[in-house]
Parts: C-alpha cells; structure tokens; sequence
C-alpha cells in the first residue's frame, strides 16, 4: 500500500505538464517577436531592394543625409548625383533613402 502511494505521486504527467507551462511565456514571446519585429523587418528589406533595384537615370531622389539630387549615372555599387549646376557626388547606392515622385 506503501508502495502504491509513492508510485502515485511520483507519476510523470504532472510534472510535464508544469514544465509545459513553464516554456508556455518564453514560446509565447517568441512567437510575438517573430510577428511584430523580424517579419515587418523583413518586409522592409525587401520593399529597400526593391527601390534600390529600380532605380534609373533622371530620377530624383533623396540621400540618407538629406541630399536632393538627381541621378544622372548608375554603377553597380554607386551612382553620381547632380545636386546643383556643374556639382555632382559620387555616392553609395545603399546611401539613398528614398524616390521623390
């Protein structure tokens, strides 16, 4: 009977289930940085892609910096910027922010 009481108490179900509960936050955290931080990052960085890829002579664009210009020759990894008669800038192309419409 002794035997059967010990056998009892000592069942592994419980304590399974409170160690599920235990990670239960920590997955539950996870899944909420996934949806609210990582994907829209992700997102984000393709959409940057994306406009860096289109980009074509004789747009007008703004700089990281907050340089207006416009682009007058493209590289592969840079392009120049005419910002004023007879002044153009040679320029990273990650260093663009976005298009002027």
């Amino acid at each position: 009977m002794f035997l059967q009481m010990f056998l009892q108490t000592a069942e592994a179900p419980p304590a399974q289930a409170s160690i599920f509960s235990l990670f239960l936050p920590i997955i539950l955290l996870g899944v909420m940085f996934y949806f609210m931080i990582w994907r829209p990052q992700q997102k984000q960085q393709k959409e940057r892609k994306a406009m860096l890829d289109s980009l074509k002579k004789g747009d007008k664009v703004v700089t990281i910096g907050g340089i207006h210009g416009e682009l007058i020759s493209l590289k592969e990894d840079y392009v120049m910027l005419k910002v004023a008669d007879k002044v153009e800038i040679k320029l990273s192309r990650s260093g663009i922010s976005h298009v002027l419409k």
